[in-house]
């Protein structure tokens, strides 16, 4: 994989040839936007340096009194990896050869990048207390990367955008919960943080998968192959071979011969664009770029089909991770929170099932979840992102890290039945259950064998919940959070919320 290749760095550096490919064969240095003024570097790695330059011209890149040396290839791209840097800055980075660029303002730090859809593009100066955030917005040691919008049906090696300072001026079009999260782990680190937001609204999952991730499995092939339909084509061949089969059905009729099958109508995903376009487009340019680890908020735009979102929602972190080639960086992400109005009882919901894919997906090794289903709203763009990235923000500090923080919210464990009973076990209590404000427990529903859920009565006994119900003499699963915007109020003693879930599979 060319990626890798990256990676690996080969001394023939044909990788390289996936970058900058429109810069023409003699000229002086080009870099990609993303190695510019006001740049963050990761810290404590092997961080990528590239560009184009004339065919076999030596390069030299100097920073914080480090030198390397490399020799462009026959086609005039190159790339090499500095030596770990601290954490620290500002520094000037000289980049030499027949010409001679100097990037100022250089940090060295801790780099995320953000990505998802509308909920992590959402803008600052959308969210809650918009104005006085903005106001106080004054980090000069977090910088912040926009990638401009842009599908491509083939992988980018460019993308637009530029670095700039955190502060009033600037933050306010930037990614809300990207902030809130680089703004709290700055505060926790005191460490210089760049973001890298490459979002876009009403996205799915598959627009972010790269062409190889669909390749895991044969149900996410056959996604692909449909998502790869040309809409407008599909459409139009449709209508020639609909047109076709009703000349030759007239012509059969009135000679008494056998009507052929009516043609199938083409399958057309729901989807804006085919599979892997805003990979293409948005993230492809980002690879050779060092990062600590990624920040997702994405999953409404696959309500539509939570169980396929079991196998996607992997495919998607699994992939990123080996096109970067950094190994199994941190993935941090969020669970949707409530949305629409509450329900009576427990019944189908495509938005609780997809919270369940996203709990699911903690079985991935270095992945954590920030659970939201206290802090939606009817307005599918709730405006407190305020506690959707501080919440990131604690499971990097814990998980990344190393903090002696709590970061999660209970996550249910197992369940056992005893008579009339069912005893719920967790994990993430942080020292015991709570129920918020002191009130009752609320949102736990109980079901016999009828599949027929009544709310139940629910007892807070250590780190495991007790649930009966007279109506339901027989118990055989639990329900809990389970609706679009469900009655929920257990949490743990840090005040974070339980994740939804059910015991049953029905």
């Amino acid at each position: 994989m060319l990626i890798r290749a990256l990676r690996s760095y080969l001394p023939t550096l044909f990788f390289c040839g996936i970058f900058l490919s429109t810069v023409p064969c003699k000229a002086d240095i080009r870099l990609p936007a993303l190695i510019s003024d006001n740049m963050v570097l990761q810290q404590k790695t092997k961080a990528t340096v590239w560009g184009a330059a004339d065919p076999n011209e030596k390069i030299t890149v100097k920073i914080a009194e480090v030198s390397q040396n490399i020799t462009a290839s026959a086609d005039g791209h190159w790339a090499l990896k500095l030596p770990p840097l601290k954490a620290g800055g500002p520094f000037e980075m000289t980049i030499s050869g027949r010409n001679r660029i100097v990037i100022h303002n250089v940090l060295v730090g801790e780099v995320w990048v953000c990505s998802g859809q509308s909920n992590m593009e959402w803008p600052v100066n959308g969210a809650k207390d918009a104005q006085s955030e903005i106001d106080a917005a004054k980090f000069p040691k977090i910088r912040m990367f926009a990638v401009e919008k842009k599908v491509s049906s083939t992988p980018e090696s460019t993308c637009e955008g530029k670095w700039v300072i955190c502060d009033p001026s600037t933050v306010a079009a930037f990614s809300a919960v990207g902030y809130f999260f680089g703004r709290d782990l700055y505060n926790a680190l005191k460490t210089p943080v760049g973001l890298i937001t490459s979002a876009s609204g009403a996205t799915s999952a598959e627009d972010w998968i790269p062409k190889e991730g669909f390749e895991s499995d044969p149900n996410l092939r056959s996604v692909a192959a449909v998502q790869d339909v040309d809409p407008a084509m599909a459409k139009e061949e449709y209508k020639r071979r609909y047109a076709d089969w009703v000349a030759e059905s007239e012509k059969a009729k009135a000679e008494n011969g056998t009507v052929p099958p009516e043609p199938a109508a083409p399958k057309i995903a729901a989807q804006p664009h085919p599979s892997s376009t805003s990979f293409n487009g948005m993230i492809s340019p980002l690879l050779p770029y060092s990062i600590r680890g990624v920040i997702w908020y994405q999953g409404e735009s696959n309500t539509r089909n939570a169980p396929l979102y079991r196998k996607l929602f992997p495919a998607l972190i699994q992939s990123w991770r080996r096109s970067w080639g950094e190994g199994d960086f941190p993935f941090l992400y969020v669970q949707l929170p409530n949305y629409l109005l509450k329900k009576t009882l427990p019944t189908n919901s495509s938005w609780a099932e997809l919270r369940e894919a996203q709990l699911m997906t903690l079985k991935i090794p270095k992945t954590a979840m920030a659970v939201t289903i206290d802090i939606g709203e009817d307005n599918l763009h709730p405006a407190n992102k305020q506690d959707v990235g501080a919440r990131l923000a604690l499971a990097a500090r814990a998980n990344v890290y190393g903090e002696g923080i709590t970061a999660s919210g209970p996550i249910f464990n197992s369940s056992k039945i005893d008579g009339n009973k069912i005893i719920l076990s967790f994990k993430q209590v942080a020292g015991g259950l709570v129920a918020k404000g002191g009130e009752p427990l609320k949102g736990f529903a109980i079901a016999g064998d009828d599949k027929k859920f009544m709310w139940a009565d629910a007892e807070i006994d250590g780190d495991k919940v007790i649930v009966h119900s007279d109506e339901v003499p027989k118990p055989v699963a639990v329900r809990y959070a389970w609706a679009d915007n469900p009655y929920s109020n257990l949490c743990n003693k840090a005040d974070l919320p339980a994740s939804p879930f059910r015991t049953d599979d029905w």
